[in-house]
């Protein structure tokens, strides 16, 4: 009986001492995996980070009042009834705030939304084809991931420009008709050419879709990159054919409860040279998108640090 039992624990001792090696083997792998599992998410979380961290530095300060920021807005109203004449409204503007100085670009969208619904694919080319609901759910998001990685104040928040922010920053203090004149064309331009123009924007004159990447070209006095043309942009505001309306200030909103479409501004590559004004605005469905349509954000409130 003693000698069966010393030959079966002799069996079983040899066969541990067989498999220790592919266990400790098993071991291993698996803290190797682990640790490079974690690196990896490390590096991921490293760039990520950095990235916001690009996207917060790219924004431009607007502090009405001092000096290159004129303190109110002139808007040329318009009515609801075209036979009503058209009249000038001043817009006090008496708050800073922060503007990106380029549309969003696709790495930073599909790091917030997780997806890249853009038809031209580019890392640095501006997001586009996402509903209106889509850019507003961003900027909720990018909020709430710049507050958790301490980037932002607890007070800010990324948000879409109002109408009236929108205007105000794409003039960059001027009064013409484009940031940089009234006149997009030379004497020898012909049919959609607008030489002037070309230095600016990226119009039907100029561009075959959307492929360069954001701020190719001379931004305007502000510093704002595209704000003619490239794409058109979101406003926070849903569509009003009667503008400015009822607004009053810079961040006042036109809210209709049953609105089914948001406004855009500023024209884009698919558009010839009239509509790239500052003053070029247009409904959108809401739930629709546009590889002409992006959006660029503001940052609003008081920093914590």
């Amino acid at each position: 009986m003693w000698k069966a039992k010393a030959a079966t624990f002799h069996r079983e001792d040899e066969m541990t001492r067989s498999i220790r090696p592919l266990i400790l083997t098993g071991v291993l792998i698996a803290i190797f995996l682990t640790s490079r599992s974690q690196a990896l998410g490390d590096d991921r979380d490293s760039k990520q980070r950095a990235l916001f961290e690009t996207f917060l530095s790219e924004f431009v300060s607007i502090r009405p009042g001092e000096e290159g920021f004129p303190d109110s807005l002139k808007v040329e109203s318009l009515p609801p009834d075209d036979v009503q004449e058209t009249r000038t409204v001043i817009i006090p503007f008496t708050k800073p705030f922060q503007i990106s100085k380029y549309e969003v670009y696709q790495d930073l969208y599909e790091a917030v939304m997780g997806e890249n619904p853009s038809r031209w694919k580019g890392p640095r080319n501006s997001a586009e084809r996402m509903s209106h609901g889509d850019a507003m759910e961003f900027c909720s998001r990018l909020t709430t991931i710049l507050r958790e990685e301490e980037l932002i104040g607890e007070t800010q928040v990324v948000r879409l420009p109002t109408e009236m922010e929108w205007l105000y920053c794409a003039r960059g203090g001027t009064e013409t008709a484009y940031s940089f004149g009234d006149n997009p064309r030379l004497e020898s331009d012909s049919g959609v050419q607008a030489s002037r123009l070309d230095d600016y924007a990226w119009h039907t004159g100029n561009a075959a879709g959307n492929d360069p990447a954001v701020g190719v070209l001379k931004p305007n006095p502000f510093g704002l990159y595209d704000i003619h043309g490239y794409l058109w942009e979101y406003c926070f505001d849903d569509w009003s054919k009667e503008f400015p309306g009822g607004r009053t200030a810079q961040d006042d909103l036109f809210r209709s409860s049953n609105s089914t479409e948001a406004t855009i501004r500023g024209g884009s590559w698919k558009d010839p040279y009239p509509l790239l004004k500052v003053t070029s605005r247009k409904p959108f469905p809401k739930t629709s998108g546009d590889d002409a349509v992006g959006f660029r954000c503001v940052l609003v409130g008081a920093s914590a640090k």
